[in-house]
């Protein structure tokens, strides 16, 4: 049986090609079918424990593998300028990336969303909503043949939600000022920049930041194609591992944790070739090679954009979040 990933074959040459800029661990191993599957955390830039942070992640869902193929394009983009770019290197000296961008590898290898012991990963936190969610894509405890399984309840976190969690709080959360941004599709027909929450309708305290940071993008990048709002203005979840994290943060505490998702809208990819819906990817996932190229194109920009808002944090943030006025949703 053929065991090689495409996806995990390209992170290991980043892995190999990217020294010395690049530091990398193994932070578990997965065992699907006799074959471990190793995840990694690669980190970049400043050792500063007090320097600001911006952690990409993708692959949490082993079905929508363009999350991870853009996380490797910013990684191929940012190890060839790292040769001849100063500023980069000056850039870099303040400000930490840390990435994860194949969570659930043997998903990924399988074809399928959840991973080898059929759990969703975005619904396996420890978390209920506190309201009705939709009927199984809520997350359901029914089984896992069933999608949108959380897991049982009287179970651990899974070990691939356990080493995202648990790179999170050490190299994010224990920060001043950190995002992160979860790399997702298969939602509309636009691309999204979700934020927290999904388990509630209450706003976020940190809503202020988060609106300050998207009308900073609108100002920077007016043409930009991307609706940021809370992922509760779609639907409910139980389960999110970006709420269960963000809940983590002492309440009135000075720390600023700004969890993102972009949710790539792959409904314009099935549009535009309607032939996809005949496969599994390419619900998913651009299938022909020119949309396949553009879509990895057009995200590096937003990417580059969180590295620099995240170095600059403290001339953009409000200056006081009390001050500010909650919205549900901000529109390019």
């Amino acid at each position: 049986m053929d065991f090689n990933l495409p996806e995990l074959i390209e992170l290991e040459r980043i892995i190999q090609e990217g020294q010395p800029y690049l530091e990398s661990r193994i932070v578990c191993d997965i065992e699907m079918k006799g074959h471990c599957f190793p995840v990694y955390v690669l980190s970049i830039g400043s050792k500063d424990p007090a320097a600001p942070a911006v952690g990409f992640f993708g692959g949490v869902h082993g079905l929508e593998k363009i999350g991870t193929r853009v996380l490797l394009a910013f990684l191929r983009s940012l190890l060839s300028r790292l040769k001849w770019d100063a500023l980069l290197h000056h850039q870099l000296a303040s400000v930490r990336l840390v990435f994860m961008p194949l969570v659930n590898p043997a998903g990924m290898w399988d074809s399928t969303r959840c991973n080898p012991r059929g759990v969703d990963l975005m619904r396996n936190a420890p978390l209920d909503a506190n309201e009705k969610v939709h009927f199984l894509l809520g997350g359901q405890r029914i089984s896992a043949r069933l999608p949108w399984y959380r897991g049982a309840s009287d179970a651990p976190m899974e070990a691939e939600a356990q080493a995202l969690c648990s790179v999170v709080q050490e190299e994010l959360m224990s920060r001043e000022f950190s995002i992160a941004l979860d790399c997702h599709s298969g939602f509309g027909a636009k691309d999204r920049i979700w934020f927290p929450y999904a388990h509630s309708r209450t706003p976020i305290r940190h809503l202020p930041e988060i609106l300050a940071l998207a009308d900073l993008f609108n100002q920077t990048y007016r043409e930009h194609n991307y609706l940021f709002e809370a992922q509760n203005s779609q639907y409910l979840t139980h389960g999110d591992l970006w709420d269960y994290l963000y809940l983590q943060m002492p309440p009135g505490g000075d720390q600023v944790f700004l969890p993102l998702t972009l949710e790539m809208g792959s409904w314009l990819w099935v549009r535009e070739n309607p032939r996809q819906l005949f496969s599994r990817q390419g619900m998913f996932n651009p299938r022909a090679p020119g949309r396949l190229h553009r879509v990895l194109r057009s995200h590096l920009v937003w990417l580059e954009f969180l590295t620099r808002a995240a170095g600059a944090h403290k001339s953009w943030m409000p200056a006081s979040s009390m001050n500010a006025v909650p919205s549900a949703a901000c529109h390019e």
